[in-house]
C-alpha cells in the first residue's frame, strides 16, 4: 500500500483530435464571427434584409405595364348627347381620367407639354351633324407617345370601345346607322414619337440614371475615402471653412456631370437618331440642379457611412427606388398611388420628365415650372442636410 502510493498519480490524456476535426471546429468560428460582424454592421444587415423586401414590393405592387386611368383632356365644340355619350365609352374602358377641359388648341397643347396629360380627346363643332348625315366624322385621339408604352393598351381601348359607344344613341331613325360598322370613325395622332420607337423614351431617360447613379457614388466616397486615408485632419488643419471643403468637393463633379451629359445627347443624336428638339440652354440648366440635387444627397450618405463599402450600399439603397419609381423602365401612371407619391419625391422623377419634354416635345421653362420647382426644392433640402451632416460629422 505504501509503494502504491508513492508512485506518481498518471493522468489520462485526452484523445488528440484530426486535423478534419481541428479544421470543422476553425471553419465554425470563422462562421459564427463572421455573423457577428455582420450584427455589428448595420447598414449592411439593412442592405441584406431591406433590398429583398424592397424589389418584392416594388415589382409586385407598383409595377405594371398596362397602366389606366391616364389624365386626360377634352377638347369638344360639339355638346350634343352622341357627343357626351362618346366621351363617357372612353371613360368607362378605365384608361382614360378625364381631369382637364381645354379651352381651345393652344390650351391643349400646353397641358401636353407641361405633361399634366397624356391624351386629348377632340370633337369637331359638326360632329353630330356629319354622323346624322352619314359623313363618317372622325374623332381625334391625340396622345402623348413620348412613351409608347404607357400609351398603347389605351390606344388600342379606345379602337375598341367604337363599336358599343352609341348603342343608346342610335335609335329610331338612325337605328340604320347602328347596323353595320361605326358611323364614326378614331382618328390616332401620336405625337413626338409616331413610330413608337423605345429607344426615343429610353435614351433622354439614360441621361438621368447615368448622373444618378455616377454622381452619388463619386460624392457619397469623397468624405468616407478622406477619414480612411487619414486627409481629413489634414485638410482640417487648413485655414478652410467646412462649407468651403464641401463645396470644393462638389464643384469637380458638377462639370464631370456635365461631360457625361453632353457625351450622351452626342452618342443619342449620331447613333440612335434622337432629335434635340427643345433648347439646350434650358436642358443644361435643370441638369445642373439635378446633378447638384444627386451631389448633396451622395455627400450626405458620406458624412453617415463609417467606410466606403456603406457609402456605396447606401447608395445603391437609394438608386435602386429611383431608378423603378420614376417611370425610367415603367410606365409612371400604373403604378398604385402610395407608389406614385413616393415617385413624386424622388427628383429622379421630375428630371425624367423634363429631359424627355425638352429632347421630344421642345418645352420650355413655362412649360416645366411644375418639375422644375420640385426640383429646386429637393435640392435645396438636400443641401441643407448636407451641410448641417457636414458640420455634425467634424464636431
Amino acid at each position: 500500500m505504501s509503494a502504491q502510493a508513492g508512485l506518481p498519480r498518471v493522468v489520462p490524456r485526452p484523445a488528440r483530435r484530426g486535423p478534419l476535426a481541428q479544421s470543422w471546429q476553425r471553419f465554425v468560428a470563422m462562421f459564427v464571427k463572421e455573423f457577428i460582424q455582420l450584427r455589428r454592421d448595420r447598414p449592411t444587415f439593412a442592405m441584406i434584409v431591406g433590398i429583398p423586401l424592397i424589389q418584392l414590393m416594388l415589382f409586385g405592387y407598383a409595377i405594371n405595364t398596362d397602366p389606366k386611368h391616364l389624365p386626360t383632356a377634352v377638347l369638344t365644340g360639339d355638346d350634343s348627347p352622341i357627343a357626351r355619350a362618346l366621351i363617357g365609352a372612353l371613360r368607362a374602358t378605365d384608361y382614360f381620367n378625364i381631369k382637364y377641359v381645354a379651352r381651345g388648341e393652344a390650351d391643349a397643347d400646353k397641358l401636353i407639354l407641361s405633361n399634366k396629360v397624356q391624351f386629348v380627346i377632340q370633337i369637331p363643332p359638326d360632329f353630330s351633324r356629319q354622323l346624322v348625315r352619314g359623313e363618317k366624322p372622325g374623332l381625334l385621339l391625340i396622345a402623348d407617345a413620348t412613351d409608347p408604352t404607357a400609351t398603347s393598351g389605351a390606344v388600342a381601348a379606345a379602337l375598341g370601345a367604337a363599336n358599343q359607344a352609341l348603342d343608346r344613341e342610335l335609335t329610331g331613325p338612325l337605328a340604320s346607322l347602328a347596323q353595320n360598322a361605326p358611323p364614326y370613325e378614331i382618328r390616332v395622332h401620336r405625337r413626338y414619337n409616331p413610330a413608337g420607337e423605345t429607344r426615343r423614351n429610353i435614351v433622354p431617360g439614360l441621361i438621368g440614371t447615368i448622373l444618378t447613379m455616377t454622381m452619388l457614388m463619386y460624392t457619397a466616397m469623397s468624405v468616407t475615402r478622406e477619414i480612411e486615408r487619414g486627409t481629413m485632419e489634414a485638410l482640417l488643419a487648413m485655414p478652410i471653412l467646412p462649407v468651403e471643403i464641401m463645396l470644393g468637393k462638389i464643384a469637380p463633379y458638377v462639370v464631370v456631370g456635365a461631360v457625361q451629359m453632353s457625351t450622351i445627347l452626342i452618342v443619342a443624336s449620331l447613333l440612335f437618331q434622337v432629335p434635340v428638339v427643345g433648347s439646350l440652354f434650358t436642358l443644361t440648366v435643370l441638369t445642373l440642379l439635378f446633378i447638384i440635387a444627386n451631389l448633396s444627397v451622395g455627400y450626405t450618405f458620406s458624412t453617415v457611412a463609417v467606410n466606403q463599402l456603406q457609402a456605396m450600399q447606401m447608395t445603391f439603397f437609394f438608386f435602386l427606388p429611383s431608378m423603378l419609381l420614376s417611370g425610367f423602365l415603367f410606365p409612371f401612371h400604373g403604378m398604385p398611388m402610395w407608389a406614385q407619391y413616393t415617385g413624386e419625391a424622388l427628383p429622379l422623377t421630375h428630371y425624367l420628365r423634363i429631359v424627355r419634354s425638352v429632347m421630344l416635345k421642345g418645352s420650355n421653362f413655362g412649360d416645366l415650372a411644375v418639375d422644375a420647382g420640385a426640383l429646386a426644392a429637393f435640392t435645396l433640402v438636400a443641401m441643407s442636410v448636407a451641410v448641417m451632416r457636414f458640420r455634425q460629422t467634424l464636431d
